[in-house]
């Protein structure tokens, strides 16, 4: 399945770096991938911490694979009758926070929703209709970074 390449342009702004080279999960987490692909002059950024290591288990352990990614959603409000549409597209919009940026980076495909971010917002359309059917506009394989 992985026959795409892990490149530093794929990871997300921000993500957090493992540095912990004794891990025996290292060749499989994302966050340390993450790391070996980030610039030698970076000085400073999020990381996980070395307390994140209990119990021989690391707690912020991220599987390195690829997934459906979804965006754009002018299909996603098809079975909401007419006078709750408004209201759903608010709800959907909340999801993402303050502002209508991420919003409307999401429906014209400049981000993509992971797997765990689409059950989150057919949850929400749920409540205003069935989801039978409903789809977003466009999916591609991209590299899972939940």
């Amino acid at each position: 399945m992985e026959n795409k390449e892990l490149k530093a342009k794929d990871i997300p702004g921000g993500y957090a770096l493992c540095f912990n080279s004794a891990c025996d999960k290292k060749d499989m987490c994302m966050h340390y991938q993450a790391q070996l692909l980030t610039p030698k002059n970076r000085c400073t950024g999020q990381t996980v911490y070395p307390t994140a290591w209990q119990d021989g288990e690391c707690r912020c352990f991220c599987e390195k694979k690829l997934v459906n990614k979804a965006w754009g959603f002018t299909k996603l409000y098809d079975n909401i009758p007419r006078r709750n549409r408004a209201e759903a597209r608010e709800c959907v919009h909340s999801y993402f926070g303050r502002g209508n940026g991420p919003y409307y980076r999401v429906h014209h495909g400049e981000n993509k929703l992971s797997p765990t971010q689409q059950a989150d917002i057919l949850n929400i359309v749920a409540k205003f209709a069935p989801i039978d059917g409903i789809k977003f506009d466009h999916y591609e394989m991209g590299w899972n970074f939940d």
